[in-house]
């Protein structure tokens, strides 16, 4: 798994690196958005740690200009900024998730074991396409199309999708999709804050304009897909 961190501090950056090498990740370390761009347009990347606050831009435009260049790529921000403000904003940009400095290592390990146990393939035998109503997603090339048009969803959104698509009329609560896609044990109320805006980016994607509504909000449960309403 090769991992990109951009971060600034030398200090941590020698820290996250050495502790991830050591758990057997390739890193590459930027110091500064030119760094990572240099490294992004050379490399095949896994997963990007992206710190926001760097000397030579802004680390939230550089996440928006990857995000559209590379849709798929899971990214995590590594930063300071802990008002809902600013993770509602890291969100919309396009990041997967967000890990507030100062974290403990063991949880960035976690969060990034979470992205390595992504699903990429299927063995034999197992559903290789899920349908709701015209949704499709086909679990082998991890491409998601609504009535023959094309959705682009993060890392983290294509997730949420699939894991409210495997169960469609049940209702998904706030814990287990915290639980189960985050691998949060203990969801603090900041994390409903994190799924809500992460489930309107999709209902964004997914319902586009005339279509019915595929993804619903069971007021004080969860959320729900299938093509009737709750």
């Amino acid at each position: 798994m090769k991992i990109l961190l951009v971060e600034d501090n030398p200090a941590l950056r020698s820290s996250v690196k050495k502790g991830l090498t050591e758990n057997g990740y390739d890193v590459l370390a930027a110091g500064s958005l030119e760094q990572a761009r240099g490294y992004d347009a050379g490399e095949t990347l896994d997963l990007v740690l992206l710190d926001l606050g760097l000397p030579d831009g802004d680390g939230l435009t550089y996440l928006k200009d990857l995000r559209h260049r590379q849709p798929t790529l899971p990214i995590l921000l590594l930063t300071a900024r802990d008002s809902l403000n600013d993770k509602v904003a890291g969100l919309d940009a396009g990041a997967d998730d967000y890990l507030v400095k100062p974290f403990d290592f063991q949880e960035l390990l976690a969060r990034v074991r979470s992205q390595q146990r992504r699903l990429s393939t299927t063995p034999a035998g197992q559903v290789q396409v899920l349908r709701v109503g015209g949704l499709t997603i086909d679990l082998l090339r991890r491409q998601v199309e609504r009535d023959g048009r094309e959705i682009e969803c993060t890392a983290r959104e294509y997730d949420v999708l699939v894991y409210l698509a495997q169960t469609p009329g049940s209702v998904v609560s706030r814990d287990r999709l915290a639980t189960d896609v985050w691998k949060v044990k203990s969801r603090m109320t900041s994390m409903d804050n994190v799924i809500d805006v992460l489930i309107s980016r999709l209902r964004d994607k997914v319902d586009g304009p005339g279509q019915s509504k595929l993804i619903h909000t069971v007021r004080g449960l969860g959320f729900m897909m299938g093509e009737t309403a709750p």
